[in-house]
C-alpha cells in the first residue's frame, strides 16, 4: 500500500473515531481514560501536535472543538457529568500501574 492510500485510510479511520465519540456523549472523558488511558483531550493535543508537525497552528481551543464538535465549554456544561469517587479511585488505580 502507498503512503498516500495509507494516508486516506488512517485519516478516514479517524474521522470515524471521532463520529463515534460524537454518538456517545453519555461515554465520559474519565472511564476513556481508566479503560483505554486517553480521551478527547488527549485526542485534542495529538491533533495539535500533528498540525504543528504539518507546519499549521492550531491552538489548544480550537483543537478541541475539532474533537468535540462544539466549543469545550458547551460539551462539558451540557455533556460531562462530576467524576463519582469510584471514577476517581479507578483512574488512580489505572494510573499505579
Amino acid at each position: 500500500m502507498d503512503k498516500a492510500t495509507s494516508d486516506a485510510i488512517e485519516a478516514a479511520a479517524f474521522r470515524r473515531l471521532l463520529a463515534h465519540l460524537d454518538s456517545r456523549k453519555d461515554v465520559q472523558n474519565i472511564d476513556l481514560m481508566i479503560l483505554g488511558g486517553f480521551c478527547r483531550n488527549c485526542l485534542s493535543k495529538w491533533y495539535m501536535a500533528a498540525a504543528e508537525e504539518a507546519g499549521q497552528s492550531v491552538d489548544y481551543d480550537a483543537a478541541r472543538e475539532h474533537i468535540y464538535g462544539m466549543p469545550y465549554s458547551e460539551w462539558k456544561a451540557n455533556h460531562q457529568a462530576e467524576a463519582t469517587p469510584e471514577q476517581l479511585a479507578a483512574l488512580e488505580a489505572a494510573n499505579s500501574q
